[in-house]
């Protein structure tokens, strides 16, 4: 049993770029960068066969893959997906202040202090445990399913490759990202394989807009 794994982030919206923390409690649109990413991403991508098209449960992942809606491939969202919740930040202006509080939690992490969270958001360790039911439905027998879609989120796309290639959380960062960044997996029955890793291809035919 072979199964490819697409997973893309979602595209641009304003707060990306202004770099506020969205996070999972702040449901932004797609802005006019974004919905140009989107439109990219589909033309390269629409000759393939997707049988399944996971998304989180925020609108801006919605908006990135709408034609591979629009078209009928079976669509399921997952809490799992939803971005990391910064808490108390979520939506804030990138002060000095909050980019040093966010940096000194990213360095927490990088060191092995997975616990840590911003007041009511959530630790690497809390998103882990949502994206388990996502990780067991990929890993899921199904002779008709060869190809899925995934859009999600910056920083629990780092966390759900870290799953799914079986490294530790503390090793995130080993997964850079853009928007609508390009991850593809194969996954043969026992293992998953990175065949493309930072893949924005799709977006050099608008890099100069």
């Amino acid at each position: 049993m072979e199964k490819y794994i697409y997973i893309i982030r979602h595209g641009e919206t304003d707060l990306n770029k202004l770099g506020v923390m969205q996070g999972r409690g702040v449901d932004t649109d797609l802005n006019d960068t974004g919905r140009k990413q989107a439109e990219a991403f589909y033309e390269k991508y629409k000759e393939v066969p997707f049988d399944k098209l996971y998304t989180s449960t925020l609108k801006r992942t919605h908006q990135t893959v709408k034609k591979f809606i629009d078209a009928g491939i079976p669509w399921t969202q997952y809490e799992g997906l939803d971005e990391l919740a910064w808490g108390i930040y979520e939506g804030q202006e990138a002060t000095e202040d909050i980019k040093a509080i966010f940096d000194n939690m990213v360095q927490g992490w990088n060191a092995g202090e997975l616990h840590l969270k911003i007041d009511k958001g959530e630790s690497p360790m809390d998103v882990h445990k949502r994206q388990l039911k996502v990780f067991e439905k990929l890993i899921e027998r199904e002779d008709d399913v060869k190809n899925i879609l995934v859009c999600m989120h910056g920083r629990a796309m780092r966390l759900f490759l870290c799953l799914l290639m079986n490294h530790p959380l503390y090793e995130m960062d080993r997964f850079p990202h853009q928007n609508t960044t390009l991850y593809k997996l194969k996954y043969d029955g026992e293992k998953f394989e990175i065949l493309e890793f930072n893949n924005t291809d799709h977006l050099k035919y608008i890099e100069q807009d």
